[in-house]
């Protein structure tokens, strides 16, 4: 059984339908486009009892949580408590996506690189705070935030106006880091942990890497940025040293740790943890991972890594372009009619359904990112050709897209 319904947990299902330990799989609550892979059903996923019951009532035996918020919400655990397997972190566990000063102490305790930071609880303590640094500074949420609780704040008045904004709530406010930043997806199941893809995304609305932050607008995988030599780095000085000191503390970690590291002249450093797969990184990763996928899942869920070996990658280059609604990352404008998805699916590139429904008969957006078109090509350049042509055959008004995703590293390849 599969928790979400975003173009992540879509790229999840079709990637776990094709591995031939799958014999049957359901999604809750799923979408159109996860309907293709399985059977949707529609409960809350981050209901612990409903998704108990359902598990139980379908007698499954493997529970993959996509979203971070069933699992901050306890649903790893209580699947457990009842005796049924799951890939995704308990809610302790989960503490270092679903609280930013959490991680940050961690990472100071046990010596992890990453930002200079100070946690604080009100406005008046945030302002006080921006005294001891330089601009630009980073202002973040300290909970959950979709990928937007963020705010680089280039004057004293942004970093003000974003306290503002976000109340008297808990905020970590953050040295700026200087580099460029990249995705490392590792496999974990309590003190061990297993490289499985790197990536990076693009954040901001805009092409360039300008207007305001989003959920992620496009990705590649691999990202050639993180060399072997840092990603061994960055496992030795950040990823294990965390795994193990959660295992330490009582709070094993099983399941994707998604580590963002920034790469700054002295090395990989740790901007955050989020404990699910990206979105929209799974969608570019997926394709590249060969084999049985849900078999190494459940290797994962059961404390077995030792019996997976390695990870067999494609060798080909990935990108995902996303599709958002026009408003976003505001207010979206739902209801835009979309079609000629097959078209785009006839050379290769596969279409992952983000934010539609199915209104009278058509398919319709209902979210901000509302497709996630994704293609392979034996070159990164060669992907991007792809997935560009693919989205040039959908009909869908109200959609932008970003014209420019993976541009840093294409014109590394140019020089």
């Amino acid at each position: 059984m599969l928790l979400g319904s975003g173009g992540r947990e879509d790229a999840l299902a079709w990637r776990l339908r094709q591995s031939p330990s799958c014999g049957r799989l359901v999604a809750a609550p799923g979408n159109p486009g996860i309907e293709r892979w399985a059977e949707c059903v529609d409960i809350d996923p981050a209901n612990p009892e409903a998704v108990v019951a359902l598990a139980q009532k379908e007698q499954v035996e493997l529970v993959v949580i996509g979203p971070e918020a069933p699992l901050t919400a306890g649903v790893a655990d209580a699947l457990r408590a009842h005796g049924i397997a799951v890939f995704g972190p308990s809610a302790a566990a989960a503490q270092l996506e679903g609280s930013k000063g959490f991680t940050k102490d961690l990472c100071t305790s046990h010596n992890i690189p990453t930002a200079a930071y100070v946690r604080t609880e009100t406005a008046a303590d945030a302002r006080e705070a921006l005294d001891g640094f330089a601009l630009p500074v980073v202002i973040k949420a300290d909970g959950l935030a979709a990928g937007k609780g963020v705010t680089i704040a280039m004057t004293r008045a942004e970093a003000e106006e974003a306290i503002a904004a976000a109340g008297d709530t808990a905020l970590v406010i953050e040295e700026f880091l200087e580099g460029e930043e990249a995705s490392l997806f590792v496999l974990a199941d309590g003190g061990h942990t297993l490289v499985l893809a790197s990536a990076q995304d693009h954040k901001r609305v805009g092409d360039g890497d300008t207007g305001p932050n989003t959920g992620g607008m496009g990705a590649y995988s691999p990202a050639p940025i993180l060399t072997p030599e840092l990603e061994e780095r960055a496992m030795a000085e950040i990823v294990r040293p965390t795994a193990l000191a959660m295992a330490a503390s009582g709070m094993p970690f099983n399941g994707i740790l998604y580590a963002g590291l920034m790469l700054t002249r002295d090395g990989p450093k740790l901007i955050e943890y989020n404990v699910r797969f990206g979105d929209p990184e799974c969608e570019a990763i997926m394709p590249r991972i060969a084999g049985d996928f849900a078999e190494t899942l459940a290797l994962v869920a059961a404390g077995r890594m030792d019996e997976i070996g390695t990870i067999d990658l494609e060798p080909a280059s990935t990108m995902t372009v996303i599709v958002a609604a026009k408003g976003y990352p505001g207010t979206p404008s739902k209801g835009g009619s979309i079609s000629g998805l097959d078209e785009a699916e006839e050379d290769g590139a596969i279409v992952f359904q983000a934010g539609t429904t199915e209104q009278d008969g058509r398919l319709v957006a209902s979210g901000g990112r509302v497709l996630a078109v994704t293609a392979a090509g034996e070159t990164l350049r060669d992907a991007r050709d792809a997935v560009y042509a693919a989205i040039a055959k959908i009909d869908f008004a109200d959609g932008f897209h970003r014209g420019d995703i993976g541009w840093r590293e294409l014109e590394r390849l140019q020089q």
